[in-house]
């Protein structure tokens, strides 16, 4: 079976069932109160399949709810396989070729794959605060004031950028619209 007919990523329901057994292994979690024991399955022809009824809070949820799926009309199997085609991708890959292998439009594509990235993205916090060194230094970006006034009279000023830098690679830049401050 190849990676790709795999039943979630062609079928919603099966995409749907899938992501549950990966977020709730121990059955349902309210994502509104975090209740884990009082969440019931809400049938009829007026609910669309997956959706939950908590017990303690009475809020509505599925699956989606906190994720990056949330409040999309793309079909789960669709992201599921998205997801997966970014993350596999060794050198990345670009919201055409999403646009192209999933054969949704490129507004699309390029909507799925920011929400993917941004959720990939570690949250920086505050740097050093896990005991380590942080050096600060500030650079200047653009031409010199003796080249502006020389050839370019229309040039525009130095850019000032001040950095902290952590020993382990995080950085945190600005600009800095006056040298002074």
């Amino acid at each position: 079976m190849h990676a790709f007919t795999a039943p979630h990523f062609t079928d919603d329901n099966k995409a749907r069932k899938y992501l549950e057994k990966l977020r709730w292994p121990n059955g349902p979690v309210c994502p509104h109160c975090g209740s884990a024991d009082g969440a019931y399955a809400l049938v009829g022809k007026a609910h669309r399949p997956g959706l939950l009824k908590c017990k303690d809070c009475r809020e509505q949820f599925s699956v989606t709810v906190g994720t990056v799926f949330e409040s999309s009309k793309v079909g789960l199997s669709k992201w599921l396989l998205a997801v997966s085609l970014v993350t596999s991708s060794k050198k990345g890959i670009s919201s055409h070729q999403i646009h192209r292998t999933l054969g949704v439009t490129y507004k699309t594509a390029w909507f799925m794959t920011h929400r993917i990235r941004l959720a990939m993205a570690t949250e920086a916090g505050l740097l050093g605060s896990g005991g380590g060194a942080v050096e600060a230094d500030e650079a200047y970006i653009g031409r010199s004031p003796s080249a502006r006034k020389d050839r370019y009279p229309g040039a525009r000023k130095q850019n000032t950028i001040f950095a902290l830098v952590e020993r382990d690679g995080k950085v945190k830049s600005t600009h800095i619209s006056h040298l002074k401050s």
